[in-house]
């Protein structure tokens, strides 16, 4: 198992990763705003932008992060490795290259905001929207050497 750069022909399964861990973890979004996102992380987000994967021995994707500097943009993996340790790995890679890390998650997807506390991040702000202005509150989180 590997950790690499995202190249063209990873944006299918990058996608499919996206959308089956959202169907498993964003429960609060109606399945209209679901495809209304969807639409812009396939045909804009995830084109446009540079990603760590993660593979398998057989060479098959089963996460990717996305980040802008020491903040992390995107963390997915498919539901059916979580569990497996591949999202710790992901913030392992990231701790030694940062001596600060910044996250933010939706504050209706306890599970991740776990995991980020787990990972030793703690709560610094709230927001009562996503950056979108949609009614979604945005928690973030930052965790320091």
């Amino acid at each position: 198992m590997t950790f690499r750069p995202s190249v063209p022909s990873d944006l299918g399964r990058l996608f499919d990763i996206w959308h089956t861990a959202v169907v498993a973890t964003h429960d609060f979004l109606s399945p209209e705003q679901r495809q209304e996102i969807a639409e812009v992380v396939k045909a804009q987000y995830l084109p446009s932008a540079d990603f760590l994967v993660y593979e398998d021995t057989d060479g098959k994707l089963l996460g990717f992060m996305g980040c802008s500097g020491a903040n992390i943009d995107a963390l997915f993996v498919d539901p059916k490795a979580h569990g497996m340790g591949i999202g710790t790995r992901f913030i392992d890679y990231m701790k030694v290259r940062h001596e600060v890390l910044t996250v933010q998650v939706n504050e209706q997807q306890p599970q991740a905001h776990a995991f980020y506390h787990k990972c030793g991040f703690r709560d610094v702000r709230r927001d009562p929207t996503d950056d979108a202005g949609r009614p979604f509150p945005i928690i973030h989180l930052e965790w320091a050497r």
